[in-house]
């Protein structure tokens, strides 16, 4: 199939069966609603006839059309002979799910997954077998903005489902190496890459790191099937690990499989247990060697857990006894384990080597500016800078505010003074920080001219204090405000 798929993808572009568009024939409201697996508006907003409204019709919304309007906008014999269509009467039916995609520089991309099933998240997997493949959901975009797109030799998209991770990473390494346990996966994550018009990929059949025994990358990226599940039901979603083991498995074994230097970035679920921080949980998941930036975006207690998973997978639908049972098995299950929560966010390693690694583990339930791979690999870079420098070659150094980061002050209407200054950024992680009045004077005047020592020489003459204690206090809030991303070192970080 995918050998002739230049002459489809030709065909779908010529339709302009894009994402851009799709938003001018549906409109947003229908195409914000088809996001949601809803179809009803795109089925109105297609009713006329049109190139891009059969193949909206065909791919999108699993409605047949009349032959000849197929044959009309695609390469109708081959598309027959290649599986991406079939007959059905005089009519013609999509086998596949085939659903434009926006890439970061705007190309014009294709992702395959089974009918019905674009969207995850949206019970998209009722009533399917174990093997279904999903599209393009929330986890696959988030993922895909925090990855960090520098060029590198290799990349590893361990779990690739419908391929989303392969086509971003084919287009900035050298070799992608791609690997799932489910073999339709694969034949789907070939046909995302053909149609898209991406290089292939090395696809591989097996669990987590089996496929590619003692090889290393330069980057490492997974989309786990990281539920917390009582079972192994969907293979898309549920590892059949206990609790969260499987995680812990990819995390910890990522560091031998990483070229220094190099990133493996992970969404991952971890259980939140009775008597246990759960940070010091995830944080003994670090391997040896690597630096990490752990975020936790999102803490479910296990009834909203169990109830998000059981409609993800339909179950809400099905028989109510049968319904509750399932649901009993999942609390049976997080009362075994003493599992109180569940959290949810990104694990990014980094192979730095270091004898003092940086592992820095937060709750971040806040909005961020995406993609923030960018913002990943400056964060990495800091803390490489940090551990070189001491408080005195720290106050040795220039530094400049961040772009983006405005200055705010609160305080009553028409006191004299704030109560006091926050520093926000409107870029990245999108930070707020309170400061002090030396803090302040300080960001307000880092323009990378004068060396940190001497502007606090120079606010301490203004404020009357002792510039020795001054330079002695400092230096761990100025640590602060540069890990943060607050201030950069005048050279670059």
């Amino acid at each position: 199939m995918p050998e002739r798929a230049d002459r489809l993808r030709d065909a779908l572009l010529a339709a302009d069966f894009t994402a851009d568009g799709l938003l001018e024939l549906l409109g947003a409201p229908a195409y914000a609603a088809l996001a949601r697996s809803e179809t009803v508006p795109a089925l109105r907003a297609t009713r006329a006839d049109g190139p891009l409204a059969t193949l909206v019709r065909l791919f999108l919304l699993q409605r047949p059309v009349p032959r000849e309007r197929a044959r009309a906008v695609l390469p109708l014999d081959e598309a027959l002979a290649d599986g991406w269509v079939a007959e059905d009467g005089d009519r013609i039916r999509a086998t596949v799910d085939v659903r434009p995609y926006g890439g970061p520089e705007g190309q014009d991309w294709f992702i395959v997954s089974d009918l019905g099933c674009a969207v995850g998240g949206a019970a998209g997997a009722s009533g399917r077998g174990e093997g279904v493949v999903l599209g393009v959901g929330g986890a696959s975009t988030t993922l895909a903005g925090i990855t960090v797109r520098t060029p590198v030799a290799s990349a590893l998209d361990l779990g690739t489902g419908s391929g989303i991770q392969a086509l971003h990473a084919a287009q900035h390494a050298t070799r992608v190496t791609a690997t799932d346990l489910n073999p339709r996966a694969l034949r789907f994550a070939r046909l995302t890459l053909a149609l898209s018009g991406a290089p292939e990929a090395d696809l591989r059949t097996g669990s987590l790191f089996e496929p590619v025994a003692s090889e290393t990358y330069d980057l490492i990226v997974s989309n786990p099937p990281f539920v917390i599940s009582p079972g192994a039901r969907l293979t898309y979603r549920d590892g059949g690990m206990g609790g969260d083991d499987l995680c812990r498995s990819l995390v910890q074994q990522a560091g031998d499989r990483l070229n220094a230097g190099g990133f493996a970035q992970f969404l991952a679920n971890w259980q939140h247990v009775e008597g246990e921080d759960w940070q010091e949980r995830v944080r003994s998941w670090v391997p040896r060697g690597c630096d990490a930036w752990i975020v936790q975006r999102e803490v479910q207690d296990v009834t909203q857990y169990a109830e998000l998973w059981l409609r993800d997978a339909g179950d809400h639908r099905d028989d109510p006894e049968r319904y509750a049972d399932r649901y009993e098995a999942w609390l049976d299950e997080f009362e075994r384990r003493g599992t109180k929560a569940v959290g949810f966010g990104w694990i990014t390693l980094r192979k730095s080597g270091a004898e003092d690694p940086s592992v820095v583990i937060e709750e971040w339930p806040h909005p961020v500016e995406q993609p923030l791979g960018e913002a990943v690999r400056a964060h990495f870079a800091r803390q490489d800078y940090l551990r070189t420098r001491d408080d005195a070659a720290l106050l040795a150094d220039h530094f400049v505010l961040a772009p983006e980061v405005m200055q705010e002050q609160v305080g009553l209407p028409g006191a004299e003074d704030p109560e006091h200054v926050v520093l926000r950024q409107n870029r990245g992680m999108r930070r707020a920080t309170k400061v002090d009045a030396v803090g302040a004077g300080f960001a307000g005047v880092c323009d990378g001219t004068l060396s940190a020592g001497r502007i606090l020489d120079a606010i301490a003459q203004l404020m009357g204090e002792d510039p020795v204690m001054l330079r002695d206090r400092t230096p761990r809030a100025i640590r602060l405000l540069v890990e943060e991303g607050f201030l950069e070192p005048a050279t670059g970080a």
